[in-house]
C-alpha cells in the first residue's frame, strides 16, 4: 500500500513548536475523555435533582456514548470535508458550548439532548488529536509525542471518578460539567494559533457517501445501545435489546460491504491492509476492553461490597495515573533498545498477572491493598498505548493519517464502552451463580451454618432482642453474609476473566513487525 506525496509536502514541519501543538491538542482530547467517566459517579444525584429514576438518568450516558462512536469513525472523513483545524476547532468550540448548556439543563429530556450534541462534537476531538500529533512529528519521535497523548488516554479516565465525586459530594453535578467552560476556552485560543493543516490533510470537496454514513450511524448508534442499556433491560430477553442487537448486526455488516465496494467510501479500510496497523487496531481494542472494564470495576466493589464513597472510591484509581505517568519516560526509552512488540507483550503478561493478583479480593480489604493492586495493572498500561501507537502507524503511509487515527480511536472506545458494559454483565450474572452454590450451605443439616446461627442468636440477644425474632433475625444476618460473600467472589471472577484475556492476546504481538522506535523511518529495524 503507498501513496504518493509531492516532494514539497514530504518536508513539511510545522511553524510552531510541536511540543507546544502536541500539548495543546492533548488538552482539548483530554477535556473529552474526562467527560466519558466523570459523569457515572454523579447520576444519582443528577436523578435526584431532575426528578427521575436512576436507570431514566443513565439515558445521560447512553445519548454520550451513542453520538460518541458514531463520529469516531467518520471523524477522518468530516476533516476531510471541512479542513482537520477548522473541524477541530468545530469540535472544541460546541462541545463547550454544550457542556455549558448540560450544566444549565433543567429536565431530563433537555440533559439527553445537550449530551447527545456533546458527544456529537467530542467524537472528532481524539482522533484529530492524534492525526496532529503523529503528522507534527517525524517518526523518531513520536514515541515521546504519544507519550503525552497516552495521559490523557490513560489518565483521563482514571481521574473522572475521582474529580467527578469529588465534585459531586462537595458542590453540584453541574460543575462536571461547568469545569469545561475555561479549560474549552483556552484550547480554542491556543489551537487556532498554533495548528495548521499539512499538504496532505488540506480541505478536499468530496461527495457525501449517504449510505456509508447511514449504514454506520445505524450499526455504531444501536450497538452503543445495547452495550449501554443491555444489563438494565436483562440483556436478549427484552424484545428492544433483540432489536437493537439485530439492527446493530445488520448495519455493520453493511457498512463494512458498502465501504470495501465503494469507490468514494466515508471510511477508507484500505488501512487494515497494513498488517501492523491491524495488528494494532485489534490490540488497543483488547487494551480498551481491560482498561475500562477493570476501571469500572475497582470504585465499583469499594462503593457497593465495602461501603466506600464515591471521592473514596475513586480514589483508588488515582495512584494508577500517577503510575502510568511516571513510566511513559522509561517504556520510551526502553523500546529505543527492545523491539516494541516485546514491550507490548510485556505489558499484557504484566496486566494479566496483576488482575490474577486482583481476583484475590476479600471483603476486609484495605484502601492500600485496594490502590496498590489498581497500580499494579495501570502499569501494565504503562507498557501498550504508546508501544502499540507507534507499531498501528509505523508503515502506514502519511495519506491515511486521517482515516487510520478515527478508526483506531474508535476501536479503543467503542471496546471500552463494550468492556464497561461486559464488566458489570458478568459481576449480576456471577453473583446469582455464587449465590446460588453457596446457598446450599445454608441448611441445618451443616455444622458450621447452625454455629453461625446459634452465634449471631447470642449476640442479638445480648443486644436485647426479643425472643421471639431472634431465629429469624439471625437467619437474615446470615443472608447478607451470603449475599456479601457472592458479590465479593464475583468481583473475584470478573477479574480472573480479565486476567485471561490480557494472556490471550500476547501472541498476537508475534504479528507485529520487529521495529524499534529508534528506527526514524518506516523501515523496521531489526
Amino acid at each position: 500500500m503507498s501513496a504518493a506525496i509531492a516532494p514539497e509536502a514530504a518536508g513539511w514541519k510545522p511553524r510552531a513548536n510541536p511540543w507546544l501543538i502536541a500539548v495543546v491538542v492533548t488538552l482539548a482530547a483530554f477535556m473529552e475523555i474526562l467527560d466519558t467517566t466523570i459523569v457515572n459517579v454523579a447520576l444519582p444525584h443528577i436523578a435526584g435533582s431532575l426528578s427521575v429514576s436512576a436507570d431514566d438518568a443513565t439515558w445521560t450516558l447512553t445519548s454520550y456514548l451513542v453520538a460518541n462512536g458514531i463520529v469516531l469513525t467518520i471523524s477522518g472523513w468530516l476533516g476531510t470535508v471541512i479542513g482537520r483545524k477548522r473541524y477541530f476547532l468545530i469540535c472544541i468550540a460546541m462541545f463547550t458550548v454544550c457542556s455549558l448548556l448540560c450544566g444549565l439543563a433543567q429536565s431530563l429530556p433537555d440533559l439527553i439532548v445537550f449530551r447527545l450534541l456533546q458527544g456529537f462534537f467530542g467524537g472528532g476531538l481524539q482522533p484529530s488529536q492524534q492525526a496532529i500529533v503523529l503528522d507534527s512529528f517525524e517518526p523518531a519521535k513520536r514515541g515521546a509525542a504519544f507519550g503525552i497523548t497516552a495521559i490523557a488516554t490513560v489518565v483521563a479516565p482514571v481521574l473522572g471518578p475521582v474529580l467527578g465525586g469529588y465534585i459531586t459530594d462537595n458542590a453540584s453535578w453541574r460543575w462536571i460539567f461547568f469545569i469545561n467552560v475555561p479549560v474549552g476556552i483556552f484550547a480554542c485560543f491556543a489551537v487556532n494559533a498554533l495548528v495548521e493543516d499539512p499538504p496532505w490533510a488540506a480541505r478536499r470537496k468530496q461527495s457525501i457517501d449517504y449510505v456509508g454514513l447511514a449504514l454506520i450511524t445505524l450499526g455504531l448508534g444501536c450497538m452503543q445501545v445495547v452495550m449501554d442499556r443491555g444489563e438494565d433491560e436483562g440483556w436478549f430477553g427484552s424484545h428492544f435489546i433483540q432489536l437493537m442487537a439485530v439492527v446493530a448486526a445488520a448495519g455493520i455488516a453493511g457498512a463494512i460491504a458498502w465501504l470495501l465496494l465503494a469507490k468514494k467510501p466515508i471510511v477508507d479500510l484500505r488501512v487494515f491492509k497494513d498488517r501492523n496497523f491491524a495488528v494494532g487496531s485489534a490490540l488497543i481494542a483488547a487494551m480498551g476492553l481491560i482498561l475500562y472494564g477493570s476501571a469500572v470495576l475497582m470504585p465499583q466493589f469499594a462503593q457497593r461490597t465495602i461501603g466506600y464513597t464515591a471521592t473514596w472510591a475513586g480514589m483508588i484509581l488515582a495512584p494508577g495515573g500517577v503510575v502510568v505517568i511516571l513510566l511513559i519516560p522509561p517504556v520510551g526509552r526502553l523500546i529505543r533498545v527492545v523491539q516494541i512488540r516485546w514491550a507490548i507483550a510485556a505489558g499484557f503478561s504484566i496486566m494479566a498477572l496483576s488482575l490474577i493478583y486482583t481476583s484475590t479480593l476479600v471483603q476486609s480489604i484495605d484502601y492500600r491493598t485496594l490502590a496498590e493492586m489498581r497500580a499494579l495493572q495501570t502499569a501494565g498500561l504503562g507498557f501498550l498505548f504508546v508501544p502499540i501507537s507507534l507499531m498501528a502507524y509505523h508503515s502506514l503511509p502519511k495519506s491515511f493519517s486521517a482515516d487510520a487515527a478515527a478508526l483506531f480511536t474508535m476501536f479503543r472506545n467503542v471496546s471500552g464502552s463494550i468492556g464497561i458494559s461486559l464488566a458489570t454483565a458478568l459481576v449480576t450474572e456471577r453473583s446469582q451463580a455464587r449465590q446460588a452454590h453457596l446457598s446450599t450451605w445454608l441448611t441445618p443439616l451443616n455444622q458450621p451454618f447452625n454455629v453461625l446461627v446459634a452465634h449471631s442468636e447470642r449476640a442479638l440477644q445480648g443486644m436485647g432482642r426479643a425472643a421471639s425474632t431472634l431465629h429469624q433475625s439471625a437467619l437474615a444476618a446470615a443472608f447478607q453474609v451470603l449475599q456479601a460473600q457472592s458479590s465479593v467472589l464475583a468481583y473475584a471472577d470478573v477479574f480472573m476473566y480479565f486476567a485471561v484475556l490480557a494472556a490471550a492476546v500476547v501472541p498476537l504481538t508475534l504479528l507485529l513487525s520487529p521495529a524499534r522506535a529508534s528506527a526514524g523511518a518506516s523501515a523496521p529495524m531489526h
